[in-house]
């Protein structure tokens, strides 16, 4: 018996149980579209991380103070004090491949203008800072060098400062606000960055020179951290270890001591959310997989039953010539109709989803050929899979015996 008739007998078997038949395909459905959903917001919000680093710009390099020991206690990194003025000075002086460096003094409180206030961290740095952050002014100006020298109460706003300080659309350029009660003047407005792959908020923040904030607002005397950027991309790995012998020579640790501070590049971050992102996407898939695989059981269910229901027909055919080959493909032809039929909707509806959760929830989704290509290939494998014992439970039933089945 050829394969086209072969076809059409499992064809015309299929569509005479079409609920059945739909019912059976509803795992493999289900699987598929959220494979493709899974891997799509996977791959989406990679990208996402991707594109948010490279914003910052790819050639910055983080200073950060290192977790130390404290009488046989190890301390964390925002209550250690390794970093301070002269590292500065050292890494602006020794570091042939650093082009910009900041100063990094945080601090945190509440930001108010008259009745209305505002929860918000204060960043205090120098001019370099815009820079290194790819950061812009879209009114006003940035503080002077002579600002930073005589800590000078000026500051710069991010758009949701503004917004729930002075409303929305409206110009503070020239206005004061009162930080943790200490008056400063508002002299410039950053450009609006949005919120951050992580779901952080960019334009929640304030800008001043970082001798006021040291000085002024936090009364500190070491750095919360140091910023810099490298002349070009190229050159980020050298420049990342001058600043490492730098700052070594600079705390005179020996050879067999560990670093005090930490030298983070953005190569490096974004190796990690890289991978963080490609465990949690295939940890997603692996779960939505296992729809497959009930579906799989499903099929392989049905098609047990369908063999049972058909046993005579089976048996006349066996006994007008059909060999066990014919009745086996015939089977397995069937298990992977369902699971094509029920793959091909499942890709539409993997895919719908995702444009969906892109254009409602605006979640970053990429949709790839290959989810679409690994979604068929594993629906052809469930199908001949699962579909394989029955098959041959089929094709091997006694011609006599399957004629006389009740």
């Amino acid at each position: 018996m050829n394969l086209t008739n072969l076809f059409r007998i499992a064809l015309k078997a299929l569509v005479s149980n079409k609920f059945r038949a739909l019912l059976t395909m509803l795992g493999i459905i289900i699987g598929v579209a959220s494979v493709i959903a899974m891997l799509a917001i996977g791959q989406g919000s990679k990208q996402s991380i991707q594109d948010e680093i490279s914003k910052m710009g790819s050639n910055m390099l983080m200073i950060q103070p290192g977790a130390n020991m404290f009488q046989g206690a190890r301390m964390a990194a925002a209550n250690t004090q390794t970093l301070v003025m002269s590292d500065y000075d050292a890494i602006k002086r020794d570091c042939p491949d650093i082009a910009a460096i900041s100063p990094m003094v945080n601090a945190s409180g509440q930001a108010i203008n008259g009745a209305k206030n505002w929860p918000v961290g204060m960043q205090g740095v120098n001019t370099d800072y815009l820079s290194i952050r790819k950061l812009e002014i879209a009114s006003g100006r940035m503080f002077t060098d002579t600002e930073i020298a005589t800590s000078a109460k000026v500051c710069l706003l991010g758009e949701t400062v503004i917004e729930n300080l002075f409303g929305a659309g409206v110009d503070p350029v020239g206005l004061s606000i009162r930080y943790n009660k200490i008056p400063f003047e508002v002299i410039g407005v950053l450009v609006p960055k949005g919120e951050n792959a992580m779901g952080q908020d960019q334009d929640n923040i304030i800008l001043a020179p970082y001798t006021t904030v040291q000085k002024r607002v936090v009364a500190i005397t070491y750095l919360n951290g140091i910023y810099t950027s490298t002349t070009n991309e190229s050159v980020t790995e050298k420049a990342k270890a001058e600043v490492e012998t730098t700052l070594r020579a600079q705390h005179k640790l020996k050879d067999t001591d560990q670093d005090d501070f930490n030298v983070r590049s953005q190569q490096e971050i974004l190796t990690m959310f890289s991978s963080t992102t490609q465990v949690l996407t295939i940890l997603l898939a692996v779960i939505a997989g296992i729809s497959l695989i009930v579906g799989g059981i499903g099929i392989m269910n049905i098609m047990f039953v369908s063999v049972t229901e058909r046993t005579r027909e089976i048996g006349l055919r066996m006994a007008v010539g059909a060999r066990g080959l014919d009745i086996l493909t015939q089977f397995l032809i069937e298990a992977v109709l369902i699971s094509l039929v029920g793959g091909s909707i499942g890709v539409m509806l993997g895919v719908g989803s995702s444009f969906i959760i892109r254009n409602i929830l605006h979640w970053p989704v990429i949709i790839t050929t290959f989810s679409i290509v690994l979604s068929f290939a594993v629906c052809t494998f469930t199908g001949v899979f699962f579909g394989w014992y029955p098959a041959k439970k089929a094709a091997n039933l006694d011609p006599i015996d399957a004629i006389r089945y009740e």
